[in-house]
């Protein structure tokens, strides 16, 4: 008999507080005893949960381990983002494990950045520089042919672990997966932003999946290593874009870190086009910064403004990350950034302002050097092209 939508509910409900009771179980361990116990308690209840495609569980779950400040908190989602990306996966009598991956990008272009799709050739010379460079050197790979951007990334943890099992599909017949470009939903066009090319790398049972496990190499190095030999592909797939690699790593950490860089790459992308497509140079700019509230310091809003004429000219979100707030050093960090960039000067703000969006086309509106929030302006040059840079 179908169930009606209150007894989903219930379930829903007692799905959520069994989260919330192993995760608090977790924290209270003692030992390492305790904390297998919990763990795979833990992870079964998840994987329950995500076999019943239930969204709701997991996020009421997560919102009221966030409400009570809980460090359960943070071990559920931990948890939860685990069993999406990790999988062991038999084929034959050989058991494999098998994580979703994204080796992330960042880019800017005058033109503004374009949907990119990767051949199966580039996907093969990919596949082949990341297990020299970043993984295990006999891992299995499966890449998407279609490099997303954030908004285009799967929105919810169902989400991702479905596109997770049909990359693992792929790599299971030995192909990358390739799809239609009607397949991904349409994105906006920022002039700097974030590309993810994801897939799915799987070992034998056991072994290293990433090269710093088994060597003992820095992380750093391999990201060094991983931007120079990206390069050359890079530019074919991204022509007439400036970019940056990012190091590959598993899905959520690995977007994370993206956003985190992504906000310095973001002011320099901003200097570099403002002077490249105007007269306007670092020397002539005039920075300011306000914090954007809701309930709480939400992200700072960075205008670029005519020193003479304090004109709006572009703006950047530099979004809070992880456990930032308004006691966070960003102030000095975002300052400090913006003069190795060329800016001589840089007014903040000290009243709270709010998080405005243009009524027309939506996009944030930023503070001119009074603290008034406005549409960015672009300077008068020939050659000069309006983008709002993410």
């Amino acid at each position: 008999m179908k169930q009606s939508p209150s007894s989903k509910r219930g379930r829903s409900f007692r799905s959520a507080e069994s989260l919330i009771r192993l995760a608090e179980g977790l924290v209270t361990s003692g030992s390492r005893a305790e904390d297998v116990y919990w763990n795979k308690k833990l992870e079964a209840e998840i994987k329950k949960v995500i076999l019943e495609k239930d969204e709701i569980s997991l996020n009421v779950a997560l919102d009221k381990l966030s409400e009570k400040e809980s460090r359960a908190h943070e071990e559920l989602a931990d948890a939860i983002e685990g069993c999406v990306e990790f999988e062991r996966i038999i084929v034959g009598e050989k058991t494999f494990d098998s994580l979703l991956i994204t080796a992330p990008i960042l880019a800017w272009s005058t033109m503004g950045l374009a949907n990119f799709n990767v051949s199966p050739e580039q996907l093969e010379e990919i596949s082949s520089l990341l297990k020299k460079h970043v993984f295990n050197q006999n891992a299995q790979i499966s890449l998407v042919n279609y490099l997303y951007s954030p908004d285009q990334l799967p929105e919810s943890f169902i989400e991702t672990r479905q596109l997770k099992k049909a990359i693992t599909h792929s790599l299971l017949k030995e192909h990358h997966l390739l799809l239609d470009e009607g397949e991904i939903k349409e994105t906006a066009t920022f002039l700097a932003d974030q590309r993810h090319l994801l897939g799915v790398v799987a070992v034998a049972k056991g072994e290293h999946i990433f090269r710093w496990q088994d060597n003992f190499a820095q992380p750093e190095e391999i990201e060094a290593s991983w931007k120079k030999v990206s390069q050359e592909i890079l530019s074919k797939i991204m022509p007439q874009c400036a970019r940056d690699a990012v190091l590959p790593r598993a899905y959520y950490v690995a977007c994370r870190d993206a956003d985190r860089q992504l906000r310095k790459f973001s002011i320099n992308a901003s200097v570099s086009y403002l002077s490249s497509s105007s007269s306007v140079t670092g020397e002539s700019l005039l920075v300011v910064i306000g914090g954007c509230y809701d309930r709480q310091l939400e992200e700072y809003r960075i205008s670029f403004c005519d020193k003479r004429t304090f004109e709006v000219y572009h703006g950047i979100v530099w979004p809070l990350l992880g456990p930032e707030d308004e006691f966070s050093e960003l102030n000095e960090i975002i300052e400090q950034y913006l003069k190795s960039c060329g800016v001589s000067e840089v007014k903040f703000l000290t009243q709270r302002l709010p998080l405005e969006y243009c009524e027309d086309c939506g996009s944030p509106l930023y503070p001119n050097i009074e603290g008034e929030m406005v549409h960015t302006e672009q300077p008068e040059s020939d050659d000069f092209q309006h983008q709002h840079i993410h």
